[in-house]
């Protein structure tokens, strides 16, 4: 397989993963993936502006987020996103600290 059509295909799997969690499953809460799978949507779109700004195109997280999520975040939280309780809370810290790292 040739590069591009490699980087195509890497391309197309993303855009299918971004229709799936936004379209299809929009139940599934950003705490319940990090949780499981050590990342959420948000990831998405941080390793979204990470790569827009390797190639020197400025991107902000909130640009990024909005690009991803095809809204303003607030707005798409308003719309999808349920309070977690203290346990679901709890078990996002470690994940978030083993997997994106500390806060602060």
């Amino acid at each position: 397989m040739d590069e591009q059509t490699r980087i195509e295909i890497e391309a197309a799997a993303f855009r299918a993963l971004r229709h799936h969690l936004m379209e299809k499953r929009t139940d599934v809460q950003n705490i319940d993936l990090m949780n499981l799978a050590g990342f959420c949507r948000n990831c998405l779109s941080r390793w979204y502006q990470e790569a827009a700004n390797e190639r020197g195109i400025e991107m902000t997280k909130e640009e990024a987020r909005e690009i991803y999520y095809g809204m303003p975040y607030e707005d798409w939280r308003t719309q999808n996103q349920v309070e977690a309780g203290p346990e679901k809370q709890k078990a996002f810290e470690k994940a978030f600290a083993e997997n994106v790292g500390k806060k602060g």
